[in-house]
């Protein structure tokens, strides 16, 4: 029934920033984790970032440092700021939500392409 719509996704230069947004249909409250995934042509999905219903946060070694994971509670959306953005960061970036009975759901996706 929950429905995840990404949104934000676009063309960027090698060292610009990008935000990129998940819009949930109920209230975020119903999750223990949200997160974004990517998937780039011929690879497997891989995590991205995650964050706790406590606000704990996670991220993948190839982009620490660069993207931040947050949350706004009151409009129900979680947020991927990208900085200093690299061609390997291309790919398609899903937002995932985990529920208190371990049932996971996914948006469609966006494309997210960096150019050098």
């Amino acid at each position: 029934q929950v429905q995840l719509v990404e949104s934000g996704g676009g063309l960027v230069q090698a060292g610009g920033s990008l935000r990129i947004s998940c819009a949930a249909s109920r209230s975020i409250f119903s999750f223990s984790v949200m997160g974004w995934y990517r998937q780039a042509p011929g690879k497997q999905r891989e995590l991205v970032a995650r964050i706790t219903d406590g606000g704990s946060t996670d991220y993948a070694d190839s982009v620490k440092g660069r993207f931040t994971i947050s949350r706004d509670n009151a409009k129900n959306m979680v947020y991927l700021q990208m900085n200093s953005l690299k061609p390997e960061d291309t790919a398609v970036y899903y937002c995932n939500a985990v529920d208190y009975y371990s049932r996971s759901a996914w948006g469609q996706g966006t494309q997210v392409t960096v150019s050098s």
